[in-house]
């Protein structure tokens, strides 16, 4: 499918330069997407239309066995994906996590009810491997990094009913207890406690190993008081843990994927981080998946862009072809300008990530520009969604196409890991004086303005012009509690644009040097874009060389149909 050997034409170059081991993987990477946009799709189709998972409760002899079952395609390439490394290569060989982020966003492309549970086992993995106590590690670790299609799979519960994203008034119980004697071997592998209480949304509920927030007796009221904990779905001797799904829930999208209510019945579980410390490092691990969420909203945007650019080229509309006229032309401008705003964003804090692992002076960039990442890339993703489904018109509005499945899966974008108004309150917290994300985000943005080459010198002035904004909107925003309250989220929006613009022009500026005009004319069209010109005044050569750029996508998606 993928004649010109990437995975990615456009994206491949630019992380292959900023870090050069991932080119190790070019060769997996572009077979993983033949198998994505050929296997994985067929399969989303078929689970999204006619074979989502239910909830068994009883067996046959009415005996309790509470297990959801999935459709057998939907299973072999769940245990697929992890034979493929997805999780277990960042372990198996030390490659850099931004090989399983790139990953996430090939598979989001056909399925995101896959690309889910792959970010929540990565986040367990995570957790386990860089946070748990030694013991606790070797003997839970292996469990989901494993890369013989054993894996276990993994879950984050945190949401209750009561509080959603107020996590710190979970109310679920950890109670201090022996192993039982069904865990034999748990003696030695660290605290051992019952958790009583009920998760409300539970995402891939049928995973083998999950991380819970729960209260130890007499802790404090608060997130101070959670501790984190290891909940495996079955105890040694192969019998389920303490648990109960109640129901799967009945939602919008990702019909593929199983999210449930999950009540804990004295369920046994391991100490990972007692309080203070159980919220600190589920905060981690929702860190770990906001990447995810990005890179996978960006998958979004392209397969979008892929339907629409399909469409237009193939359809033929009062005498002419959809892509001729220009009003079809702006869109598709827009959607393209938009998905390398977003995958440059979804990447700098995916490549972050892994800095953060080297030099923990890092966490302050990667809290704040995942804020902004997940925020924005989201938002672009439904915006994508929507605009291939409109383009395509009725059909797109039919499951014979895949943009309706498209569109109802990215809504979950802004939902999942922390909606816009949670990202806003992050950011707040990031650009207190305790943190300092203020000067971390005007450092950045500043060496992207130094190194852009003179040629380019309209860029330049434009992202001057642009950063003197965003610290006036800063100012305003933390003059008192009050605006700060009421302004947050529109500065979230603000500044996830100047980042993203800011990136286009570090691109553009590589690029330049290297004899390639292109990427500048899509960093200016950006700016057009969140810095409107009088009507009608658009840049006619940023329009064209944009154009070229669509031409180049046209034939590239013509090659993976």
């Amino acid at each position: 499918m993928t004649s010109l050997g990437s995975f990615d034409p456009y994206l491949e170059p630019w992380l292959t330069a900023r870090v050069p081991r991932l080119a190790d993987y070019s060769s997996q990477l572009a077979e993983f997407h033949d198998w994505v946009r050929t296997e994985v799709e067929a399969q989303a189709n078929y689970t999204d239309r006619y074979a989502p998972p239910a909830l068994e409760t009883y067996d046959r002899n009415g005996e309790v066995v509470n297990r959801i079952v999935a459709n057998r395609w939907y299973d072999e390439q769940h245990c697929e994906l992890y034979r493929r490394g997805i999780i277990g290569l960042p372990y198996a060989e030390n490659a850099p996590h931004l090989l399983t982020f790139t990953m996430g966003y090939i598979l989001s492309q056909a399925d995101i009810s896959l690309h889910c549970p792959v970010t929540l086992t990565g986040a367990v993995a995570y957790v386990l491997g860089s946070h748990a106590p030694e013991s606790l590690r070797q003997r839970f670790l292996y469990d989901v990094v494993r890369m013989d299609g054993l894996a276990k799979t993994g879950g984050t519960w945190a949401t209750e009913q009561h509080g959603g994203s107020d996590i710190g008034a979970t109310t679920t119980v950890a109670t201090p207890t022996e192993p039982p004697a069904a865990m034999s071997d748990a003696h030695g592998i660290g605290r051992c406690f019952f958790l009583s209480g009920l998760k409300w949304f539970t995402s891939n509920a049928n995973s083998g190993l999950a991380i819970a927030t729960a209260r130890p007796d007499g802790a404090p009221d608060g997130s101070a008081g959670l501790g984190l904990y290891l909940v495996p779905s079955h105890l040694e001797d192969g019998q389920p843990n303490h648990s109960r799904i109640r129901r799967l829930k009945d939602k919008l999208g990702t019909k593929g994927l199983p999210t449930g209510e999950i009540e804990l019945l004295g369920a046994v579980a391991f100490e990972i981080a007692p309080p203070p410390d159980g919220f600190k490092l589920m905060m981690e691990a929702l860190e770990y998946s906001r990447v995810h969420n990005a890179v996978g909203s960006v998958g979004v945007q392209r397969r979008a862009l892929g339907e629409a650019l399909a469409w237009a080229k193939s359809r033929r509309a009062f005498g002419h072809v959809l892509a001729d006229y220009p009003m079809v032309q702006d869109e598709l401008l827009r959607m393209r300008v938009d998905f390398e705003a977003g995958a440059l964003l979804a990447f700098e804090a995916a490549i972050t990530f892994d800095e953060v692992q080297r030099d923990a002076e890092r966490r302050t960039w990667l809290r704040l520009s995942t804020a902004l990442v997940k925020y924005l890339t989201a938002e672009y993703a439904i915006a994508a969604s929507r605009a291939a489904l409109e383009l395509i018109g009725g059909n797109g509005y039919t499951s014979d196409y895949p943009a309706a499945r498209l569109l109802r899966d990215a809504q979950v974008l802004t939902v999942w890991e922390g909606p816009a108004n949670i990202q806003a309150l992050e950011l707040l917290r990031l650009l207190s004086p305790r943190y300092r994300g203020w000067e971390q985000y005007e450092s950045r943005l500043q060496r992207i303005r130094d190194g852009i080459p003179s040629a380019l010198g309209n860029l330049g002035d434009a992202l001057q012009s642009r950063m003197q904004g965003d610290g006036n909107a800063v100012a305003i925003t933390l003059r008192d509690e009050q605006s700060a309250q009421r302004l947050a989220r529109k500065l979230l929006h603000r500044l996830s644009q100047s980042l993203a613009f800011a990136l286009l022009c570090e691109a553009a500026s590589a690029a330049m040097i290297n004899g390639d005009p292109l990427p500048a004319h899509s960093a200016w069209r950006y700016f057009e874009e969140i810095e409107p010109p009088a009507f009608g005044a658009e840049d006619d050569a940023a329009r064209l060389g944009v154009l070229e750029l669509l031409q180049e996508d046209s034939m590239l998606s013509a090659k993976n149909r």
